[in-house]
């Protein structure tokens, strides 16, 4: 087997591993992360629904123009600007799905900045 395939191997199993963990209720939606080498994807999910609430990500317009929409300061202005979001629809707690990512660097700041902002979980 060769290095990549057993780094997907890895992450797949993450990921499944996350998945069976991580279940949102009536009380606490889903917020799934989704991470490209260009951009930044996050969605807060209802589960007992199938259906999205709220998706915000780095394409957007309205995003704040940067050099780069995959850093650490990308993620951290994501997770103001999904809070603010998630705050007007009267969403406060949120389960976080960081979707088979390491919980680190930029996955840590864009989940920090919407605590901050104030998410819960």
């Amino acid at each position: 087997m060769d290095r990549l395939s057993l780094k997907k191997k890895r992450f797949d199993r993450r990921r499944i591993r996350i998945k069976q963990k991580v279940k949102s209720t009536d009380e606490r939606l889903r917020l799934c992360i989704y991470r490209s080498n260009k951009n930044f994807y996050c969605q807060i999910i209802d589960d007992t629904k199938d259906h999205t609430v709220l998706a915000a990500s780095t394409q957007e317009k309205s995003f704040p123009s940067m050099k780069s929409k995959c850093n650490i300061e990308a993620a951290k202005a994501l997770g103001k600007m999904l809070a603010e979001r998630a705050i007007e629809k009267g969403i406060k707690k949120v389960v976080f799905d960081r979707n088979g990512y390491l919980y680190h660097g930029k996955i840590k700041a864009l989940a920090d900045s919407a605590r901050e902002n104030g998410l819960e979980f």
